[in-house]
């Protein structure tokens, strides 16, 4: 799904410690060959290309995952949505391309979750109108994460980071101290703003810096703001805390979205979800049951 995938942790027996890594690539592999957009014959492009002419029988795991997408949709209304697709398939940040004005204006009309019509005893997703397109960018590398550390967890390691793009799920800590996450400097490449002490949590965070190209003045980047068609502009990054990588990774890019205030409203609202966010100014924002964390001193 165009991102890199890193595993560490920790065994006593090298053989069955590299088993363990073998097995959580070749998930990452599969998964992306399921849910990729980037590959014409994985299960989400076929739904892209059939879903609005009839119902499509779709697999268990992608079906749950579109279902869970839904969710977080209803939650965020709708700064959460997988159409999104609509319109982000006309960016490509390699080669500086975006879409214009009356491109952006005529996919805005296919960009609405409540477009996904699912039938739970059929199993079958079908779009409301031609045109619609769906993309699991923002919740299925959560998905990656979350399946590779159950991948270790029952291999009976006890200590493990799985890493997929800007998210993260822990397995427990790091041989007797906590985890030390970095929260990047949004605006200086390899310089970290905020260090995190985390244990058996997952973490996700969206920025503007991932896929991106600066014209004019103007950054475009790949979080596509549903309502408008463009990029959201209001935060440089969120990250989201909580037990679930999955859930974490819809947070995190429904938050850059929503930006500071509605943002971190919606994240109180979630007693097991954290969330800190740095806006376009570079000023640093913390949910409210967050405690600031230490900034690593310059060097």
């Amino acid at each position: 799904m165009g991102t890199e995938v890193s595993v560490y942790l920790w065994s006593d027996d090298s053989e069955s410690g590299r088993a363990a890594l073998e097995a959580v690539f070749q998930e990452a592999e599969r998964i992306d060959r399921l849910m990729s957009t980037y590959k014409d014959d994985s299960e989400i492009s076929e739904i892209n290309r059939k879903a609005a002419t009839a119902p499509l029988l779709v697999g268990d795991e992608l079906y749950e995952l579109i279902r869970r997408s839904l969710e977080i949709s209803v939650l965020t209304e709708g700064a959460f949505d997988i159409t999104y697709e609509s319109v982000g398939q006309h960016f490509d940040f390699r080669d500086r391309q975006r879409p214009d004005d009356a491109t952006i204006a005529l996919e805005l009309e296919n960009i609405d979750y409540r477009y996904l019509r699912m039938d739970d005893d059929a199993r079958t997703v079908n779009f409301a109108q031609e045109g619609v397109r769906i993309n699991l960018g923002g919740i299925a590398k959560g998905y990656v994460v979350e399946r590779g550390i159950e991948i270790i967890r029952d291999s009976g390691l006890s200590n493990a980071i799985v890493t997929a793009g800007g998210d993260s799920r822990l397995l427990g800590d790091k041989r007797g101290r906590p985890w030390m996450v970095g929260i990047r400097d949004p605006r200086e490449d390899g310089k970290v703003a905020i260090s995190v002490p985390l244990a058996d949590e997952a973490v996700s965070t969206s920025g503007d810096y991932e896929r991106f190209f600066d014209e004019d003045g103007i950054r475009y980047h790949h979080i596509i703001q549903p309502s408008t068609g463009i990029s959201a502009k209001s935060v440089h990054s969120a990250t989201v805390f909580g037990p679930d990588a999955v859930t974490t990774d819809a947070l995190s890019t429904s938050v850059f979205v929503m930006g500071v205030d509605k943002g971190l409203r919606m994240i109180a609202g979630l007693p097991d979800y954290e969330s800190i966010v740095i806006d376009a100014e570079g000023r640093v924002f913390f949910s409210s049951g967050l405690e600031q964390p230490a900034v690593p001193p310059s060097e």
